[in-house]
């Protein structure tokens, strides 16, 4: 299985991206975010946490306009996996994969800590090595993760199973504590807490493990 890694000025969580998939048995290239195009026979797109250009205008907004991100809304629409994480899950929203957007935190402050997060579905390839109702240890680390989506939207999402984690005290102010969606595809998932940051045991957790296994194991069988 092929995965790329999108690299952005400010991106500071591509190489954690890139060693949990090489160690979950994926070939990762790192892609910069000037290439307008996707290496031959990519199978998923992972797009990292950081600050992308800075957070100027909104987190995730130049980037998501950025050359490489055109390519990796065609892989999406191909029906090709794409993965956000944090600032990932800002520039999904902002390219349109994903509905929502990702506002500032309810109290203004920037979060970095170990949460709880529920699995809300397992019936996704990115959930699949989950049981509905877990209940993970995993870090988070963001100043703008609090979920917004209208009613209409939020119905749809808990109508069509997409919601994909919730936290477990809702930290931020998301809507209904929502932590992670999926697209109506359910190929593309954008979550704010870092499974990369909780995939060995010198992380003080390995919660983020099964995500990358059941994801690889899903794409295998495909």
């Amino acid at each position: 299985m092929k995965a790329a890694v999108i690299q952005f000025p400010g991106s500071n969580c591509d190489r954690d991206m890139a060693v949990a998939l090489e160690k979950s048995g994926a070939d990762v290239q790192v892609v910069w975010h000037k290439d307008a195009e996707l290496p031959a026979g990519i199978d998923l797109v992972a797009i990292p946490g950081g600050f992308s250009f800075g957070d100027y205008l909104r987190c995730g907004a130049i980037a998501a306009n950025s050359p490489v991100c055109r390519a990796v809304v065609a892989h999406a629409e191909r029906g090709g996996y794409v993965l956000g994480v944090c600032n990932g899950f800002q520039v999904l929203t902002e390219t349109g994969l994903l509905p929502g957007a990702l506002l500032r935190n309810a109290d203004l402050k920037y979060i970095c800590r170990t949460i709880g997060l529920t699995v809300a579905t397992s019936d996704s390839a990115f959930t699949h090595g989950y049981h509905a109702g877990d209940v993970l240890a995993l870090p988070i680390a963001h100043h703008d993760g609090n979920y917004y989506a209208d009613d209409n939207t939020l119905a749809t999402l808990k109508g069509e199973d997409r919601v994909a984690f919730t936290y477990v005290e809702n930290i931020n102010g998301s809507r209904d504590g929502i932590a992670g969606v999926l697209s109506h595809n359910r190929r593309v998932l954008g979550m704010m807490p870092h499974p990369e940051r909780a995939f060995e045991e010198a992380h003080g957790g390995t919660d983020g493990q099964r995500l990358f296994a059941g994801l690889l194991e899903q794409m295998a069988s495909a």
